[in-house]
């Protein structure tokens, strides 16, 4: 096998990758999204492992990923609950760098009856490097706190590096990105912030799991090289044809809202109404933060009044001797003294006996 650029190989990953980088490829960017080995049965195989077997076939397939990774390379990695200190450990094996361990949360979960919902993944970001690798913060900023909901003018106008929780939809039946051949697919949304961050244009990605062709598909659309693997021919066959069609611009990208109800078609009254309210609160947030004043506390008629051994400073929550009265050159200036409240012959002090 002579290693090709923008293709997508059927094979083994591990034995394809180990023979690639004999013949000299090495990827700027490496992106897998393996088998989570929870039952899943896929085209022609069954993630149905035994925990040492998948354990050690991990290990293969990481090492295989790592000896194609370029010194200065990224190595991002999917994987669910059941395997993800494994996944963390391994890396460290592998003498790899964690820059992030972010939590991607989608915004729907399966129901439960015996524990709380499981709605999330985890999104392992290793470099190859502790110190060299390639970083563009600017292709993924997004709009901060500051900009949004507090109008402060410190917010940096052009956003701030998204946190290390993403929350972006799962890919539903219902929506126009689905392809119906692949029973897992990554949502373009989250390979498009990756490759943004941690490759440049011309830059090689390569995907060991190429499932769905989503890695592929957004390699294409962004103008980055890439190099897939998949044992499945017939996956490989119909991601050729998602990336024709994406580069053809039959497929655009899919902008899922962190909030995808707001994305969702009102078709009843209780879908209208609410997101009235949504649109009314948020309008009120962005009024509140532009007649945001600085708060001035008042002295109240219900303070402890003062005493010729202390004073109150509300303001200041100080409490200390009595301030002495600056000296004026005002001759029509008068003094008033404050009067205490009645308490009935009690003294302040008592009225909190």
């Amino acid at each position: 096998m002579t290693y090709q650029p923008n293709s997508i190989v059927v094979g083994d990953c591990i034995q394809v990758l180990r023979q690639a980088a004999a013949e000299g490829l090495r990827a700027d960017l490496v992106f897998a999204d393996p088998p989570f080995n929870i039952g899943y049965v896929y085209d022609v195989y069954e993630d149905a492992k035994a925990y040492d077997e998948y354990y050690a076939w991990t290990r293969d397939w990481m090492a295989a990923c790592a000896g194609v990774l370029k010194p200065n390379g990224s190595f991002w990695i999917a994987i669910g609950d059941e395997y993800a200190a494994e996944i963390r450990i391994l890396g460290r094996q592998l003498g790899l760098t964690l820059r992030n361990w972010v939590i991607w949360h989608y915004t729907f979960g399966q129901a439960t009856k015996r524990k709380f919902a499981r709605c999330h993944a985890h999104l392992f970001y290793f470099t190859k490097h502790p110190k060299e690798f390639t970083f563009n913060d600017m292709a993924v900023r997004v709009p901060s706190a500051r900009q949004m909901n507090y109008a402060d003018a410190r917010a940096n106008p052009n956003g701030k590096v998204p946190d290390d929780v993403w929350s972006i939809s799962r890919v539903c039946g219902t929506f126009t990105e689905r392809v119906e051949w692949h029973p897992c697919q990554m949502p373009e949304k989250i390979l498009d912030r990756i490759l943004r961050a941690s490759s440049n244009e011309g830059d090689l990605v390569m995907d060991p799991f190429n499932g769905s062709g989503t890695t592929a598909a957004a390699a294409a659309r962004l103008g980055r090289q890439y190099f897939t693997v998949d044992i499945s021919d017939t996956y490989v066959a119909e991601s050729h044809k998602r990336i024709a069609d994406t580069l053809a611009g039959k497929r655009p990208l899919v902008e899922l809202s962190e909030n995808p109800h707001k994305k969702r078609k009102v078709n009843t009254l209780e879908d209208k109404l609410r997101r009235q309210a949504e649109d009314a609160r948020e309008k009120a947030l962005a009024r509140a933060a532009k007649r945001a004043k600085p708060l001035q506390i008042r002295r109240s008629v219900l303070d402890i009044p003062p005493t010729a051994a202390t004073t109150t400073d509300v303001a200041t929550k100080r409490v200390g001797r009595p301030r002495k009265k600056r000296p004026t050159n005002d001759p029509t200036e008068s003094t008033t003294t404050v009067k205490p409240p009645k308490t009935d012959g009690l003294t302040p002090h008592s009225l909190f006996d």
